[in-house]
Formats: C-alpha cells, structure tokens, sequence
C-alpha cells in the first residue's frame, strides 16, 4: 500500500527459492460533494479508488475501502500490528511450509451466502488466476496451492517458509470474497458486488458512487476478531482538493477527516477547539530512487562506472537535510528517517545516520566533496530529478524544492527538477524515464520484511536494477528463520547491506494523522501499527 497517499505493498516472488516481494503503491485525490451521514458519522478522505474488487487494486485508498467489508482470515485487533484469527477459529503453521486454517462455523456473507474454505480458495486462487497488473497478486508469490479438504479447513503450501504468511492473509491479496457472486477470471464490478452484497466484514455498502461517496451499513454477519461495528451507518466522501478537505472538517460537514491534509492546514486546525487532531504510529516512508543504469555513471551511460555511480549516490546522502526536509516542508510532522526498515519495528536499526553526512544525521559537504574526488568525479554533477506531487501530495513541490537547493548549494551538483502526472509517472518510472526520483511506500503489515523483500529481492517492484546476491540471501534468510533473535540480526545486516549500496536513499517517515469532530470517538483506538484505518472503531 502502499506516502502522502501512497500505500505500502509487498509482493512476494521466489527467488532462488525464496520469498521476495514487490510493490504497493497508491494514489491520492479524487472528487465529491460533502453529504452527511444520517444517524451515523461522515469520513472524508481524498484518497483515491481503483477497484472495489479485491483482485483489481494495490492501493491505500482501495484498501481503506477493502478493509471495512471484506472479511480476512486473520487480521489486528485493536491496538495491535500483530494478526490474530479473524473469520479463522484457528490458524497455525502444521510444517514450516504449511500454514492451516480452520474457519469459525456458521459463517455466512452479508447476502446469507454461506462462506466456506471453497470461497478461500476461491478467493485466493482467482487472485492468481487474474493476476490484474494493478493487482495484489504478487504478494501470493510463494504460494504453491490451497486446498480445501472439508468446509471448514483451509492448507496453504508454501514454495518455501515463510514467517510473514500469517501477516500476508491479513493484506491486500487476502479479503475473502464469494465465489457465488465475483468472477474466477476477471475482475468483478463494484455495481455487481455492491448488487450481491458479497460482503465479510464489519460493514456492507449500500450505495456506491466511485470516488465520489459510499454508504455504509452494519454488517450482522459478521463474526471476526474486530467485533461488531460501533456506528451502524458511515458515509464516505471523496474530495479532489486538500484545501477542500479542510473546509469540509471545519465547516462540520464531515466527522473525520482521514487523508490527506497539509501540514500548514493540519497547524491550523489544531487550533480549532472543535476539532482535534489525532497522531498515531506511522508506517509511511518517503524516499529517493536510484536508476543503476540511467543515473550519472549508470550501467547504460556511455561513461557508465559503478565506483563513480556509488560515489554520486554517497555524496547525495552526505548533502541532503533531512531535519530542514521534516521542518521546513512537513512541520515536523514528519521525522527523519535513517534506514530503509522505520523506526518503531522489530528489527529497525540506523545505518545511514552513521555512515553518511556528520555521522549524527546531518549534511556535510565536505564529506561529499570528498567522495567524488576519491572516484574522479567532475562537479558539478547533473542529476535529472523527479517527483509527483498529485500522488504523494503538494508539498511534494516544496520537498523537492528544498532538495534540489540543497544539492545544488553544495556546488557538487546541478539539478533538473521535474514534476509529472502520477498516471504517467507510474508508467514511465519502470522505463527507465527517470535518473533519480520520488517514491513513497506504506506497508502491506507490521514487519520489517515489507520493507526490505518488496524493494531489494531481484523482482522488486522498485524496478531500479539494483541486484544483490548478498542481500537477496539474507532475504532469503531472515523470511524463513523462526527464531526471532536470528531473524531480527539478520534484518540489521540487510539494512547495513543496502546502506552501502544505495539502491534507495530513505528520507522521512511520517505519522498517521487524522482530524475529527471533537465529540466522536475512537479515533485513537484504530489509528495503531496495523495501519488499517477502521470505521467499526468509531463513534459518538
């Protein structure tokens, strides 16, 4: 899923047997009139839709959808990264490289559906099957089968073990959906699933207007680890501006505001005695890539050098404030972030800190300058740098700004800064388009690995070139290993790993900000390290 707007994903891939995994990213804006919900609590978000169906969509606005109707084996309960059965009664590993599911009895859909280990493995052999380009398919990488041996019994065989599958049911790729009423081979249409009420989980939707509104109803069917939801009707509204958002919290015309605001709106609103503004744990990172063959000294440049490229990704990292990024740009609410895993997560260490700028943190040029002239390279520099701001959000004009003045006040580099439409830029990316540029990432779940197996396993959806034996058998290594100290060390040598490389330059990690009405409740309750935005959380 998957930045600003951009959700964080993992999609798992064997490589040399093992599990790795690639992308998630989304989107943000979209367009609606603010409609208050009757009896119930309006959310307003600009996030954008893609596909209600969960085969047909890899992004946070799509998820956030997915989350309040759709049903998940296992999921976070409240106020915790870490799944625990949901629609499952129980779910364990009976073999390293099998992982068995025995449903609650009774469960129906929203429509008196029953739903059985036939609509799982339904679910998430259609996932396979269609494997939609904007799909979560890729997440089901490593896995090999799913039998369904009775009614209430599910076996997935795995390609090779794989410590986050317990997590993997909970993401994007595991909404358990009903083989009565979605295709096995194509993508489904929200007026059809809407029609068919083939709804899981807390809620259903009883009316649906993409990226324009949603209306929510208290799903009785229900029986997961969430429980039932405390407001019986959520309206959903979808707003194309920031600015228009804020209007719409502040005039009183939503409850909550969950997506995307600025952060000079958010310091005004703080001051709105009838607002309050909700911060949790954050998940977001935003960051540089680096093209291995179209960047200066890049495999495909007629001057093409890897000690040179290694040595223009290292003075980058020695020159970038990442402190004035966070302040300046984000009013702190953001902070910097020094390794590719967040800080917060099992596992997280800090590697660039050291390694690049004054060893605390901070820039220094001079360490920069340095690294150039061991390789011989000539300053300045011409990096062509690019960003979207209509998909990680408007003050990506400001971040990206305040970099290329950065990087060119050094006198080590010139910067031709350039902004493009994310339907485009999405396209153009993985075409080796861009030298250096934006990306943002939230993840899929709570573990380290979405961090390290989606971008740096040889398939990563970064599509960037870097390729790493060492650090695709550490991945290898630490996706498989159950003791959990091990694991942990083996996440800090990747870390160390790709710090020296610099396939990615991490920048910032962001929070989990949401408005509200100062009446309404729960907020604080869902906004936890699941990063799953839950409606049934909310009340009055």
């Amino acid at each position: 899923m998957t930045s600003d707007s951009t959700l964080a994903r993992r999609a798992l891939a064997v490589v040399g047997g093992a599990a790795a995994t690639a992308l998630v990213l989304s989107g943000c804006a979209s367009g609606g009139d603010a409609t208050d919900a009757l009896d119930g609590l309006s959310i307003g978000t600009t996030d954008v839709i893609t596909s209600l169906d969960p085969a047909g969509s890899y992004d946070n606005g799509s998820f956030a959808v997915q989350n309040q109707v759709f049903g998940f084996l296992t999921n976070a309960p409240y106020g915790s990264p870490d799944v625990e059965p949901d629609l499952a009664e129980s779910a364990d590993f009976t073999s390293p490289t099998e992982y068995t599911v025995k449903l609650k009895d009774g469960l129906t859909f929203a429509n008196g559906n029953a739903l059985t280990s036939s609509d799982v493995k339904f679910s998430f052999d259609r996932q396979l099957a269609i494997a939609d380009p904007n799909g979560p398919s890729s997440l089901l990488g490593n896995l090999a089968s799913t039998d369904a041996p009775d009614d209430t019994t599910v076996v997935f065989t795995l390609k090779s073990a794989d410590q986050t599958w317990p997590q993997v049911l909970s993401s994007p790729a595991g909404p358990i959906v009903d083989e009565d009423v979605f295709s096995a081979t194509g993508l489904t249409d929200a007026d059809d699933i809407v029609k068919g009420n083939a709804f899981s989980g807390q809620y259903t939707i009883t009316d649906y207007s993409q990226n324009e509104t949603i209306a929510y109803a208290a799903n009785d069917a229900y029986d997961g680890v969430l429980g039932a939801p405390k407001t019986d009707s959520v309206t959903a509204t979808y707003y194309t501006e920031e600015t228009d958002l804020k209007l719409a919290v502040q005039n009183g015309d939503v409850d909550v505001a969950n997506r995307s605001l600025s952060p000079t709106d958010l310091a005004d609103l703080a001051k709105d005695d009838a607002l309050t503004v909700h911060n949790g744990p954050g998940g977001e990172i935003r960051y540089l890539v680096f093209n291995f063959n179209t960047m200066p000294y890049g495999a495909t440049q007629p001057d093409a050098d890897p000690a040179k490229a290694l040595a223009v990704r290292q003075s980058v990292a020695d020159t970038v404030d990442r402190a004035a990024l966070a302040k300046d740009v984000y009013n702190d609410t953001y902070t910097p972030l020094y390794s590719v895993v967040p800080d917060g997560l099992t596992g997280a260490t800090k590697p660039l800190e050291s390694l690049y700028g004054d060893g605390q943190g901070g820039p220094d040029v001079d360490k920069a300058a340095a690294a150039l002239s061991a390789a011989g390279v000539s300053t300045p520099v011409s990096i062509d740098l690019q960003y979207s701001p209509d998909h990680y959000g408007a003050s990506s004009d400001e971040e990206y700004a305040l970099i290329k003045s950065q990087l060119e006040a050094s006198g080590l580099f010139t910067v031709n800064l350039q902004s493009t439409l994310w339907d485009t830029y999405s396209t153009e990316r993985r075409e080796d388009a861009y030298p250096v540029y934006q990306l943002g990432w939230f993840p899929d779940f709570s573990d380290a690995d979405n961090y390290l197996t989606p971008f740096f396993s040889a398939d990563n959806f970064v599509g960037n070139h870097y390729d790493s034996p060492t650090v695709q058998g550490l991945l290898t290594q630490e996706i498989g290993e159950q003791d959990a100290s091990a694991r942990e060390a083996t996440i800090g040598q990747i870390q160390d790993a790709v710090a020296a490389d610099l396939p990615t330059l991490p920048l910032l990690q962001g929070t989990q900000v949401v408005v509200s009405q100062s009446d309404v409740k729960g907020v604080d309750d869902t906004l936890d390290a699941s990063f799953k935005f839950r409606y049934g959380a909310l009340s009055r």
